[in-house]
């Protein structure tokens, strides 16, 4: 629909109602409702008086544009209006009456209220959550919170309440801003999880003025904003409003998805009155929304920490190409989503994703986690990432990463990341809201934003070749030696075993033996360990062989004396012959299996020349090389580290001598 400006003249603010709106609580707490849903029973409310409000709105523009009248040309009138697509109450729109005009007579109250209700069309009842089937959504589960209004004996005064909430006066523009407050104090008291993070009005500022220095297209051309995981839309049309007003984008289309009910329905009733807005209603990652469609600009808050078990199936099932870095863990589901964004982000589009700290780390080399990362880093979308100040979202107090990704990075920027430290860009807030208990304001925004497009190292920004996150997880084969550094170059079979002593028990029954008796023996012999019980292989020439614990070898002694073979260990088996077992013993090398974390070149010749390097220069026994898996990570302690700052040795010296005077003067 057209955009309804300038619809008159404000005589007031309209961030004057945000005190009556919250009066309303009052109502509900002297009812016993708990503050924690005071939100779900005032959303339905405050979507009825937006939808009212707008409504009339749209018939004054009616009136203005298309010359028309309820009472001279009631069906043309009322054609033109619904031609608006900002959906229709017959009550209000031909009826002309007002939830205010409802509220006015007590003794019809009732009656008036449900036709009020009924009257309007079915998308909109369907989103407010009127005349719910059973079987249907309850979205914002409008009928529910009538009746429970009603059973505590304040339906009436919390509506009338309501009804002075008039809207009439004002543009889409301030009733826009006046949600967006209002949907901010909800999230202050409600949110129940860490996993769902609104986000800060400070940090949607940051987010369109980084959007707004990215953004190439000419500022005539239709700019398509999308976030698939858009609650209540705060981000979404935050950002697309900021584009619009600061940044001088006349064309924005906005584009959302949700899966929670309630949330869903708020930013669908507020598409409606936007031009070129669409909201998709379901799991964006098993329903893919809009398949055809790339995206100019992405934003998003996706939930922190939240399990994707429920849809596993689906998510690994998945045809449409979403995943191709792989799957990370089923305990968070960030990932899948950063891996949604880029699939669906145009080729010269801009990307903004608030995360946390696990999307940078979590996961070893070969992890799903890690692999996602290496894909995405292969490919070079990564432009920068920028830490967010502790203690900036409403639920969660740990850090926060906002990733830019850019698929068409400019020349200079190609393998290229910045890293940003905003962390300690903040000012404090005289309140705190939930475990928010710091701000952006514009200068700390400005120096991010700077940070970013000049794209030069400085205190808080640190550039690095691509290249310099991955780092190769070597496996090797490690031969274990002697205090000499002498090794079992080969294995030697012991021949004629006349026993073995374990401890203090001596086992003589060694041939010969069924297959029980055989597995038992050898399994008692091989949980034995090396360097804490005691192990003597005795042959039946005279022959001991054991391991000396403190020279680290295995060694023999027989009459001709005492001979050390370097370090080995004892290898027990079994040989069949007619169908009877005996032990078999083998001296043979000792090995430990273990890695190696060494940096990564993306050049093949070049990473193999750093293993090889790495090795010679800190390994000092004797290896094979196994698998080499690279992984992928990043890490802002490690980065931004700096260290304790230690005093000179003068001052040091200079403390010392003070101290020495004082005891002098205790001790006289």
């Amino acid at each position: 629909m057209k955009e309804q400006n300038n619809i008159q003249s404000q005589p007031r603010d309209i961030m004057h109602y945000e005190s009556d709106i919250w009066a309303i609580a009052d109502l509900l707490l002297a009812a016993s409702v708990k503050q924690s849903d005071f939100p779900a029973y005032m959303m339905p409310f405050f979507a009825l008086m937006m939808l009212e409000g707008r409504m009339l709105n749209a018939m004054k523009l009616v009136e203005k544009e298309e010359g028309l009248t309820v009472k001279d040309d009631p069906e043309d009138f009322k054609e033109a209006f619904i031609d608006m697509g900002c959906g229709y109450n017959e009550y209000i729109v031909m009826q002309g009456k007002t939830l205010q005009n409802i509220c006015n007579n007590d003794n019809t109250f009732e009656q008036d209220f449900a036709s009020y209700l009924s009257e309007f069309d079915p998308t909109l009842k369907k989103l407010l959550g009127i005349e719910r089937g059973k079987d249907e959504k309850k979205f914002l589960n409008m009928d529910y919170y009538v009746a429970e209004l009603r059973s505590k004996k304040i339906l009436l005064s919390v509506i009338t309440a309501w009804s002075k909430i008039d809207l009439s006066p004002y543009d889409n523009s301030a009733i826009t801003t006046l949600e967006e407050h209002i949907k901010r104090k909800w999230a202050d008291i409600s949110a129940s999880t860490a996993g769902e993070q609104y986000t800060p009005d400070d940090i949607i500022s940051l987010i369109a003025d980084i959007v707004a220095t990215k953004v190439t297209k000419p500022k005539s051309q239709n700019i398509h904003v999308y976030d698939p995981t858009c609650g209540g839309a705060n981000l979404l049309f935050g950002v697309a409003d900021r584009l619009h007003t600061q940044a001088g984008y006349q064309n924005i289309h906005t584009w959302g998805s949700e899966y929670n009910d309630a949330l869903y329905a708020l930013a669908a009733i507020e598409s409606r009155f936007r031009s070129h807005s669409q909201i998709h209603y379901g799991n964006t990652l098993t329903t893919a929304p809009f398949i055809d469609k790339d995206f100019d600009v992405i934003v998003a808050n996706p939930p922190y920490g939240t399990k994707w078990s429920g849809y596993e199936k689906e998510i690994k099932n998945d045809q449409k190409g979403q995943f191709p870095g792989g799957l990370p863990a089923v305990s968070d589901g960030q990932l899948l989503f950063m891996q949604h964004i880029l699939w669906k982000l145009a080729g010269g589009g801009i990307a903004v994703e608030v995360h946390n700290g696990s999307t940078l780390f979590s996961g070893d080399a070969g992890s799903g986690e890690s692999n996602i990362r290496k894909y995405i880093f292969d490919h070079d979308w990564v432009e920068a990432i920028i830490q967010m100040p502790q203690s900036e979202f409403f639920n969660t107090g740990i850090y926060t990463y906002l990733w830019i990704m850019n698929k068409q990075k400019p020349f200079e920027r190609k393998d290229k990341v910045a890293l940003i430290d905003g962390s300690n860009l903040w000012k404090p807030l005289k309140k705190s809201k939930g475990d928010k208990r710091r701000e952006m304001n514009a200068e700390h925004r400005e120096a991010i934003v700077k940070a970013l497009t000049d794209f030069v190292p400085s205190d808080i920004c640190k550039i690095f070749d691509r290249e310099h996150f991955y780092y190769n997880k070597q496996s090797l084969t490690l031969t274990e030696v002697d205090v000499n550094g002498e090794y079992l170059k080969e294995s030697v079979a012991l021949k004629k075993i006349k026993s073995v002593v374990l401890n203090d028990e001596t086992l003589t029954e060694l041939k010969d033996l069924d297959t029980n008796a055989g597995n038992a023996l050898k399994n008692k012999l091989k949980a034995a360990n090396i360097d804490e019980d005691r192990i003597v292989i005795a042959l039946e020439d005279g022959t001991n062989y054991s391991y000396d614990n403190e020279l680290e070898t295995v060694i023999s002694e027989s009459k001709e004396g005492r001979k050390a073979f370097g370090c080995g260990t004892f290898k027990f088996d079994l040989s069949t012959s007619k169908g009877k077992k005996s032990l078999k013993v083998e001296l043979v090398p000792r090995t430990t299996s273990d890695y190696e974390i060494i940096p990564h070149h993306l050049d093949e010749h070049e990473n193999q020349r750093e293993i090889e390097a790495f090795m010679q220069k800190y390994v000092f026994k004797p290896y094979v090389l196994g698998k080499n898996v690279v992984g992928v990570e990043l890490n802002f302690n490690k980065e931004f580290y700096v260290p304790e700052k230690l005093d000179s040795v003068e001052d040091i010296l200079a403390e010392l001598t003070e101290l020495e005077k004082d005891m002098k003067g205790i001790e006289v």
